[in-house]
């Protein structure tokens, strides 16, 4: 007998089928479909690292649209400057001394910003003819005694001596001295100076190669190349001839008009004369030991500024009255 039957055991009912017993199961409605109004892409963020020529280009762009700013700024005079220094080391090292260098970075510099590259064109005009004159004949100059030291390899005192006038006129049209109305005295001013130290330079370098007959302008005795306070008409010519190619640069770069241009020539002509004079009376006198080159040169330079706004200053009252 079974065991189910002995244990009185009855089996389970078998379970009901889909078909027979659709009330367990209902059918449900199908899904209403719900339309969707310009569905946006899933964007799939990555971690991407910069291309290293992607990131030197964007350095780059980003340097020269500094150096171009206008009016310029501190920033960009910097900038400019550490790039033309690093281009042209090879013609500062001809010229200058490393601390020269240094001064000249700083003249660069304060030039850029007070006056943009028109301004820094006029001076590195004024480094390039000085140095090339400064070189003519040396051999010979070296061999009479007169050549400048160091090969005319310039220290920080030269660079000073023959910048300090313009340094002067570049804080004052940066902190605009006077208001807008003087800027453009302080540039001509400017102008000048260099106009005046290039042809005083020039002058000095040529008659000391080429000069023939140099006189003491004190009392036109004959006297030997180099004397201070000579001139001869070899150097006198050669310098006029430096101040009205500066002065023509100046022009070219909008720093200064044609009649202002006449006022630097001019005003570097009296302030040579002017130069020449104390340099013969009281140069290496007793009592003046302490006026030497450089500060001869801040003398020089700063009356051929000072001359070049005076005349200009009266040439605007007398056209105004």
């Amino acid at each position: 007998m079974a065991l189910s039957t002995l244990l009185h055991i009855k089996p389970p009912p078998p379970f009901p089928s889909l078909k027979s017993h659709r009330s367990f199961f209902p059918i449900l409605p199908p899904p209403i479909p719900i339309p969707i109004q310009n569905p946006k892409p899933i964007k799939h963020f990555t971690m991407q690292r910069p291309h290293a020529s992607t990131t030197v280009h964007s350095a780059v762009s980003g340097a020269f649209t500094l150096i171009r700013s206008s009016p310029a700024t501190w920033q960009s005079a910097i900038l400019s400057n550490l790039l033309i220094f690093v281009l042209g080391s090879p013609i500062l090292v001809s010229g200058l001394s490393l601390t020269g260098i240094a001064a000249a970075f700083l003249l660069g510099t304060l030039t850029w910003r007070a006056f943009g590259p028109s301004g820094f064109l006029l001076v590195a005009t004024y480094f390039i003819i000085g140095t090339a004159v400064t070189k003519v004949r040396m051999a010979q100059k070296e061999a009479e005694g007169v050549a400048e030291k160091r090969k005319g390899r310039r220290g920080p005192g030269s660079v000073i001596g023959s910048s300090a006038a313009g340094c002067i006129c570049a804080f004052l049209t940066i902190f605009l001295v006077g208001g807008k109305a003087y800027s453009r005295l302080w540039q001509l001013g400017f102008v000048a100076s260099f106009c005046t130290k290039l042809s005083d330079t020039v002058s000095s370098e040529v008659g000391k190669a080429y000069g023939k007959t140099t006189y003491l302008v004190t009392t036109l005795k004959v006297v030997p190349r180099g004397t201070e306070g000579a001139v001869s008409l070899e150097g006198t010519l050669a310098g006029l001839l430096a101040s009205v190619l500066l002065a023509f640069v100046g022009c070219l770069m909008g720093q200064i008009n044609g009649p202002e241009a006449i006022i630097c020539v001019i005003a570097s002509q009296i302030a040579n004369v002017g130069e020449s004079i104390i340099g013969a009376a009281l140069q290496d006198k007793e009592g003046f030991r302490w006026l030497n080159n450089d500060a001869v040169n801040v003398i020089n330079i700063s009356m051929g500024s000072i001359f070049a706004v005076l005349m200009q200053q009266a040439l605007l009252k007398n056209l105004y009255m």
